[in-house]
C-alpha cells in the first residue's frame, strides 16, 4: 500500500505545462495598443492613462499589468506600428498586383508616420534614448519598402531607377511640415503623385 501511496503522490507532484496567454489578454493587450495610439495621436503623450484603460473597456490594473509605465506604453505602440507595417507588406504583396501592394502600404506608412511625430518625441525623453528601438524599427520599414518596390520594377510596372528611400523620404519630409487639420489627405495625395512619377513608360 506504501508504494502504491508513493507513486500516486508523485503523479500528483508533476508540474503543470505553462499556459499560453489567454486569448482574452492578448486581446485586452491589442486594444490598449490601438486605442493609446488613437489617444495619444490626438491629444498628446500626456492623455490620462487612466481614459486609455477606460476607452479601451478594461480596468486601470489591466492597463498596468500589461504596461507598468508610460514609456513602456508609448514604445510598445511605437512597435506595434511598425510591426503592422512589416506584417503588411507580406499580406499586402500577396493579395494585391505589385503596384496596388506599395500604394497600399504606402497609404499605411502615412498613419506611421502620425503616430510617430506624437510619440517619437516622448520616446527622445527616456533615460538612454531611443536610439536602439529607431535603428531595429527602421531596418524593418526600408525593408518592407525595398521588397515592394522590387516588385513593382520586376513587373514593369514602376522604372528601374526607383529608389524606395527616396519614396520614403518623401513622405517623411512632408511630415516636417507643421500638421494641419488636413494633413493626412495632402499625405495621400503625395503617395499618387509619387506612384505616378514612379510609373514605367
Amino acid at each position: 500500500m506504501a508504494i502504491k501511496s508513493s507513486k500516486t503522490a508523485k503523479k500528483r507532484a508533476r508540474p503543470v505545462a505553462a499556459r499560453r496567454p489567454r486569448a482574452d489578454a492578448q486581446r485586452n493587450r491589442e486594444r490598449i495598443l490601438e486605442v493609446a495610439k488613437e489617444a495619444f495621436t490626438r491629444s498628446g503623450v500626456n492623455v490620462s492613462l487612466d481614459d486609455v484603460a477606460k476607452q479601451a473597456g478594461v480596468g486601470a490594473g489591466t492597463l498596468y499589468r500589461h504596461f507598468p509605465t508610460r514609456d513602456a506604453l508609448l514604445e510598445a505602440v511605437y512597435r506595434s506600428e511598425v510591426a503592422k507595417l512589416a506584417a503588411a507588406q507580406h499580406e499586402f504583396s500577396k493579395a494585391m498586383a505589385p503596384v496596388e501592394a506599395l500604394r497600399a502600404w504606402m497609404l499605411l506608412f502615412v498613419d506611421y508616420i502620425a503616430a510617430k511625430q506624437i510619440i517619437a518625441p516622448a520616446l527622445n525623453a527616456m533615460v538612454g534614448g531611443p536610439s536602439k528601438l529607431f535603428q531595429a524599427t527602421g531596418v524593418l520599414v526600408k525593408e518592407a519598402i525595398a521588397a515592394l518596390v522590387k516588385q513593382a520594377v520586376e513587373s514593369g510596372e514602376l522604372r528601374p531607377e526607383t529608389e524606395p528611400l527616396d519614396l520614403l523620404r518623401a513622405l517623411v519630409g512632408v511630415s516636417n511640415v507643421p500638421m494641419g487639420g488636413d494633413w493626412k489627405e495632402s499625405a495621400r495625395r503625395l503617395v499618387e503623385i509619387l506612384i505616378a512619377g514612379s510609373r514605367a513608360d
